[in-house]
């Protein structure tokens, strides 16, 4: 338990906030509306689904209001800045903003279906009511009306109006199921399976926010749900509910009169929606800043290194950006991490092919390769550069640095930073041991990294400093040819896949060896695990980062870290 606590203790207590301010606002404006003196004839229409559809109101105002916020990257990375000063437990709660994202838009679509289900009750009964399906009260109520048709209190104001013509002809009703089935669209879209096969999908559908949140500030202005008013000489329902063929022949019991409430929905979201404004804003400047190419290279296994120069451009390690090609879409971004170094004029990414897009400017960059003056000016928007996790990896003394695949990358831009501390001999690097794991299916997704593996290899040998640096390669997929071309070189010096001194590991690796090795050799020392891969890898290293943290402060301690997009 104390482990845990030492890793996910701030986030717990911050969920438990979150869920407390939910369960706070549901059960106040339950009770508001099902106990409150001046719904009281509502109630006698709606039973209790009136509760049941201003409770979860409530709840949707407040999450609305945070749905937008995680996505602010730029908002976050100012805040990232600003917490420097702060524990690194408090920067790691930015790291996760993309699932609380999710995890609010759950509680949106959780609340949007109880909201929906009690207001077609409420429809439905509305409609009853007008047409003297039940008591007296009902009826009287149903048919009250003044000059001005304003202090009524059932909404549908004629028999001959059907529950379907109301929802579909009124601003609550029609906004209703616009925000409904764009809300629809939007959750079923970022479906994993969906996110990853069919990317364009998720990022087209996931702009209908716009009409979600436009829908979501006039829903209000239906007024459909209405209160008593107060009047001279008051009308005391407790004396008069049964009196209502006397409503206003005598003195005691006034005609009530009854008023929408005011909407408050656009109260709780315009703080946020003018902070996306200028975030969108912000993105927009950057887009129209040149990019030029320094150079373009395609390597074996697809992968495409990029490497970029702009303006004012400045970069930490293992920093992402965002980037758009508008010949192959003019709205579609996508986020890839920075391989270069702080230290280097120009930052590079490196790309998979791993969908459409991708695809789609590897074969772009490939056909323009040899006629790079063409391939200059425009082609190119870059947003960043946007703060992870990794940034943290210097204000650790001991790193584990674990990637899978082309998830490697942010591990280049720190392996390449500290080439260049060394080589500088920078005083203020702290760190004193790095532990580097990569895991890759095939033997082409090592060929590009080798050559940086091996200038360290050699950098750490000639400083005298050969333990600062430790790695292994995971190869996990093999085929028999590649078996019998190892058995042959089982005796070289180097490694046949790599060229580097380290052998190749095949299999995946015994984390618990390796944790078990990391604290043995590291017994008094705060350990930073970095992660950038499979949300499968990170549950298991988050699990062994709390069973090989010990709660005693003068022993080791493994602090989890991912990379989230």
């Amino acid at each position: 338990m104390g482990n845990w606590i030492i890793n996910q203790g701030l986030t717990a207590f911050i969920l438990v906030v979150w869920m407390g301010i939910n369960i706070f606002l549901f059960v106040w404006f339950y009770f508001f509306y099902d106990l409150g003196d001046q719904f009281f004839y509502t109630r006698h229409l709606l039973g209790s689904a009136l509760a049941w559809a201003r409770a979860p109101a409530a709840v949707l105002n407040f999450n609305c209001m945070l749905i937008l916020l995680p996505v602010c990257r730029n908002l976050l990375s100012l805040l990232r800045g600003s917490f420097m000063c702060c524990g690194r437990t408090m920067r790691k709660q930015l790291d996760k903003n993309l699932s609380f994202h999710k995890l609010v838009a759950y509680m949106i679509g959780l609340m949007t279906a109880v909201h929906m289900i009690a207001h077609l009750l409420n429809v439905e009964w509305y409609n009853n009511s007008r047409r003297g399906v039940y008591d007296g009260l009902s009826t009287a109520l149903s048919n009250l009306e003044d000059a001005g048709n304003t202090t009524y209190l059932n909404p549908i104001r004629s028999t001959d109006v059907t529950p379907t013509y109301f929802v579909f002809t009124t601003i609550a009703g029609l906004t209703g199921v616009i925000i409904t089935l764009a809300l629809i669209l939007i959750i079923t879209s970022s479906m994993e399976v969906i996110r990853r096969s069919y990317f364009e999908v998720f990022w087209y559908t996931h702009h209908l926010f716009i009409i979600f949140f436009a829908g979501l500030v006039f829903h209000g202005a239906g007024r459909i749900v209405r209160s008593q008013q107060t009047t001279d000489p008051p009308h005391n329902f407790t004396f008069c509910k049964d009196r209502f063929e006397e409503w206003g022949r005598i003195p005691e019991c006034p005609v009530p009169q009854f008023a929408g409430g005011f909407p408050q929905t656009w109260m709780w979201v315009i703080g946020p929606m003018i902070l996306y404004v200028f975030e969108r804003l912000l993105r927009f400047i950057r887009y129209t800043q040149k990019v030029t190419y320094r150079k373009i290279v395609i390597r074996p296994s697809k992968v495409l290194e990029l490497q970029l120069v702009k303006s004012g451009f400045k970069m930490e390690v293992g920093q992402y950006v965002f980037l758009n090609c508008p010949a192959i879409s003019q709205l579609e971004w996508h986020p890839f991490t920075m391989t270069s170094a702080p230290e280097e004029d120009f930052f590079s990414v490196h790309i998979r092919s791993a969908g459409d897009w991708t695809q789609k400017l590897i074969n772009m960059c490939n056909g323009f390769k040899s006629q790079q003056i063409k391939f200059k000016g425009g082609m190119m928007g870059v947003d960043g550069p946007f703060g992870t996790a990794s940034e943290d990896v210097f204000d650790y003394e001991v790193s584990m640095l674990v990637g899978a695949g082309i998830g490697v990358t942010p591990f280049a831009s720190i392996l390449k930073s500290i080439w260049y501390k060394f080589k500088d001999s920078n005083p203020k690097l702290r760190t004193r041991k790095i532990y580097f794991y990569w895991l890759c299916r095939e033997t082409h997704a090592f060929e590009w990294f080798a050559d940086l593996l091996q200038v360290l290899e050699r950098e750490m040998e000639e400083r005298g400093m050969g333990d600062f640096l430790t790695y292994k390669l995971y190869l996990t997929g093999w085929d028999q040819s590649h078996t019998a071309h190892v058995m042959v070189h089982f005796d070289a010096d180097t490694d046949v896949v790599t060229g580097l001194k380290q052998k190749t590991h095949y299999g995946r690796p015994n984390w618990d060896k390796e944790f078990e090795q990391v604290r043995k050799e590291n017994p008094t020392s705060v350990v930073g695990t970095f992660l950038c891969g499979p949300a499968a890898l990170a549950k298991v290293l988050e699990k062994k980062c709390a069973k090989y943290s010990d709660v005693d402060p003068r022993k080791t301690k493994f602090y989890f870290n991912k990379e989230n997009f």
